[in-house]
């Protein structure tokens, strides 16, 4: 199998469902190689890792996509990510990622942790009480989706009762993060991208109104400040996506992390008697089974290469980061799950410019979530048989059922 194919395969339910097998494919023709006249497929760390920092790599802007892609004009959802930090190059990156960086602190994130453990500590009760006669718990539902979304929405200053809405809205959303969407998910997509920017057009004009200690009034004031630092359109646009990135792949790991004490009962078990530290586990979960699996970029400028591979300007470079999480030459025994690895530094939250701002808020509930909730339910198990997204890029559990008495 060459490299076309293998992105061929990937884009396949059965590629989706594994995409292992086809990610070891790709390592054994080589940590990069040609996919196609200007695609290049890299599955190896070392290259994965530089990419991602390479100056003269960049992501799909706005002026790229409108370029490139025959639907981006057609599609309200395209338009709505591309405005934000996520698709966006130097000089826009760099002047929109300070104003959020300068709200969204350390600090900011750190002081969170007495919240976090109480918000754990109650998700938890409710979990007992609704499995308290044996019926099975959906972890996804009652716990992975909830208490990700209620910190991010806490932070961002989201009402209590208006958090119940955005699990179904932001994986609509996200279907245009995937290599490939139907017609019918980019209109959904589309009618998401509305309703979220709808929401937070009305909430940030509130908070326009009457401040108060939360990052919409912060960035509202910052954009008000200078509009020319941060556009009306930008200020939506990056609000959507701190929520959707405050909860969507936290989730993920909280679903991917529980599922894997599952399949290693002696991991669980570390954890549960603080043999295992949290930090270890949540980077070996970031690891071997990675909840952002894939990202690319392409190259800005001639003359670049990714390994011994020539990109050309335009080429696209489809970067397989949990194929590079398990790269044989950086980690010994890749496809053994090892929550007590040393020094693993997962590439899970990207890398150079685009190093996700929120990785210390995901590390921070995911270390305090997993010893809770095993000390919690002593005798937690699988109480049916979990149902996996269909998706690549982002990868997770839908459901995952357990038994909590």
């Amino acid at each position: 199998m060459d490299g076309a194919a293998i992105v061929e395969q990937l884009m396949t339910p059965a590629g989706r469902a594994d995409p292992y097998p086809l990610y070891r494919a790709a390592q054994e023709l080589g940590p990069a190689v040609q996919a196609g006249e200007f695609l290049v497929l890299v599955s190896g760390y070392e290259g994965v890792h530089r990419t991602l920092r390479a100056p003269g790599f960049g992501v799909a802007d706005p002026e790229l996509s409108a370029r490139w892609d025959p639907e981006y004009p057609n599609h309200r959802s395209k338009q709505l990510i591309s405005r934000s930090i996520l698709e966006r190059n130097a000089p826009d990156h760099a002047r929109m990622r300070s104003l959020i960086a300068s709200v969204f602190t350390a600090r900011r994130v750190a002081a969170l942790e007495p919240a976090v453990t109480a918000a754990v500590h109650r998700l938890l009760e409710e979990m007992a009480e609704r499995g308290a006669d044996g019926s099975p718990v959906d972890f996804m539902e009652a716990f992975a989706f909830r208490l990700p979304v209620g910190v991010i929405c806490e932070l961002l200053g989201v009402p209590e009762q208006d958090r119940y809405r955005f699990r179904g809205l932001t994986s609509d959303l996200t279907t245009v993060l995937e290599l490939i969407a139907t017609e019918d998910e980019l209109d959904a997509a589309d009618e998401a991208a509305d309703e979220l920017s709808g929401y937070f057009a009305d909430l940030a004009a509130r908070r326009r109104a009457h401040p108060e200690d939360d990052l919409v009034s912060a960035l509202v004031q910052v954009a008000d400040q200078d509009r020319g630092r941060l556009s009306g359109r930008e200020l939506l646009a990056n609000l959507v996506l701190l929520l959707i990135a405050g909860f969507e792949t936290t989730t993920n790991l909280l679903g991917n992390g529980l599922a894997l004490l599952f399949e290693h009962p002696e991991a669980l078990a570390g954890v549960r008697e603080g043999r295992i530290r949290p930090a270890g586990l949540t980077d070996e979960v970031l690891r071997y089974d990675s909840p952002v699996q894939f990202t690319s970029r392409i190259a800005l400028a001639d003359g670049l290469a990714v390994g011994d591979v020539p990109t050309p300007y335009g080429t696209a470079a489809f970067l397989l980061v949990a194929a590079a999480n398990r790269d044989p030459a950086r980690f010994p025994e890749p496809d053994r799950f090892d929550p007590t690895r040393h020094d693993s530094q997962p590439l899970s939250f990207g890398g150079g410019p685009h190093y996700c701002l929120g990785a210390q808020l995901a590390r921070l509930e995911a270390a305090v979530a997993f010893p809770a909730l095993l000390t919690r339910f002593p005798a937690l198990a699988p109480a049916g048989d979990p149902v996996r997204r269909d998706r690549l890029v982002l990868r997770g559990y839908q459901t995952l059922p357990v038994a909590v008495r």
